[in-house]
């Protein structure tokens, strides 16, 4: 990025949920560009261009099949597990190609989390649940302060710990959702994507998890993916909106149209194709 560029970035002004902040105070830690996704020699998405700022909640929205949860993964490299995948152009995490050839994708795991639509806490205690992650990765220092800070940020220290060795698969639905969510903080991450986090939970539940998300953001980064605009414009400090175009072929690629403050997404879109799906005319 050039610096002319950087200090456009600097200067956007950030309207989230709570006090007002300005990016200037948030260096990026994802800057995309000319990014596209290939499952073999199908393109799914094409062109990504986007910044991703520290202790934000960028939301993706857009109808389905548009390449919204392509990308999310593209950002721990998830897509590296799926035969026939590839990503090109780049995409830099603290300005280091997150692709480049000594870049070891499981630490970049470590510290990019993921939590997905369905929650998936593995067949354990809920205390080994959280616990397995910092046992693989070696890391250090008391299990049971480190269960109970994981827990605790993921605002379900006071449900379950008087059960710490009950089966995690015994949970509400929203609880097993925040429990992956301790999970995921559990390794000390600077980054936690969401796939969806909600789809699956109702309304109480979702509120939960909104309220925990914006807690988070004080601490991480947080990329979420969701079809849910009213949530976007919620919890979110910036939104992008992604379309499916039908090329020439009759092949459908995911394309970011907009990317902005989430305000100005919802109130004032600078394309028609995003005023038209919020105002619900198509998608």
């Amino acid at each position: 990025m050039s610096e002319t560029e950087t200090t456009t970035m600097k200067n956007i002004a950030v309207n989230a949920p709570g006090a007002p902040r300005t990016i200037e105070s948030l260096d990026p830690v994802f800057t995309v560009s000319g990014l596209s996704v290939f499952y073999g020699e199908y393109e799914a998405v094409r062109g990504v261009d986007m910044v991703i700022g520290n202790r934000e909640i960028t939301a993706m929205i857009g109808p389905s099949g548009c390449g919204k949860s392509t990308v999310l993964r593209c950002f721990n490299r998830m897509n590296d597990l799926i035969p026939g995948a590839r990503a090109e152009g780049k995409i830099l995490y603290h300005d280091e190609d997150l692709y480049g050839d000594h870049v070891d994708p499981i630490e970049v795991r470590r510290r990019i989390g993921m939590v997905f639509q369905k929650p998936n806490p593995f067949p354990k205690s809920i205390y080994d649940n959280i616990a397995y992650g910092p046992r693989v990765n070696g890391l250090k220092g008391k299990m049971d302060d480190l269960v109970e800070e994981a827990l605790t940020r993921a605002a379900l220290w006071d449900e379950v710990k008087d059960k710490l060795k009950q089966n995690a698969l015994s949970l509400s639905g929203g609880q097993q959702q925040r429990l992956c969510i301790a999970r995921a903080i559990a390794v000390k991450p600077e980054v936690i994507l969401m796939d969806e986090p909600c789809s699956a939970l109702d309304p109480i539940a979702t509120t939960k998890i909104e309220d925990l998300m914006q807690e988070l953001a004080r601490d991480y980064t947080i990329v979420i993916v969701t079809h849910n605009m009213q949530q976007a414009a919620r919890v979110s400090h910036r939104t992008a909106f992604f379309t499916a175009e039908v090329d020439d072929k009759g092949e459908r690629h995911g394309r970011l149209v907009e990317f902005d403050e989430t305000s100005r997404i919802f109130t004032n879109p600078t394309d028609k194709r995003t005023e038209d799906y919020i105002t619900g005319r198509f998608g």
